[in-house]
């Protein structure tokens, strides 16, 4: 059997390759590889083949629609009409919340996302050892445990 797990990169991967050796694993069984961190900065736009979830459109999108409605409402007591005012507010809450958005994105740091796996570990045991390799496992805060 393979059990395949991801940590982050800390002293607690040492600990648990010790707690796996002394359990009876040897150090021929057990593999870790640090995984390559992306050095490209993250795009604020997405395309239609790749989106990250981050969308820079949706405060822009309730805000023309709010300010569009206000337009239009008040526009039937001021000169230029309902049509025009809604434009105007319509362009006006796009432009605000696209520039509020943008702010937003740029303003946090890019540390403080989820956390994400660092390391992959990978043991080879028997199937009677697969209780005892995943309670280790989970004692030392591993991310995510499966088994093959």
């Amino acid at each position: 059997m393979l059990v395949i797990t991801t940590f982050e990169n800390s002293l607690f991967i040492e600990l648990a390759i010790s707690s796996l050796e002394q359990k009876g694993i040897p150090k021929e069984q057990i593999f870790a590889v640090p995984l390559k961190k992306r050095t490209e900065p993250k795009q604020l736009f997405d395309t239609i083949h790749r989106a990250d979830g981050l969308s820079m459109f949706d405060a822009a999108a309730i805000l023309g629609t709010c300010t569009m409605l206000l337009g239009a409402i008040y526009g039937y007591v001021l000169k230029w009409g309902p049509i025009i005012w809604g434009i105007i507010g319509a362009v006006t809450g796009l432009l605000v919340g696209f520039l509020i958005k943008l702010w937003m994105v740029k303003k946090r740091p890019e540390e403080n996302k989820q956390i994400t796996s660092e390391v992959v570990l990978m043991i080879r045991c028997e199937d009677y050892q697969w209780e005892v390799v995943e309670r280790i496992l989970w004692e030392h805060t591993a991310l995510g445990v499966a088994r093959v």
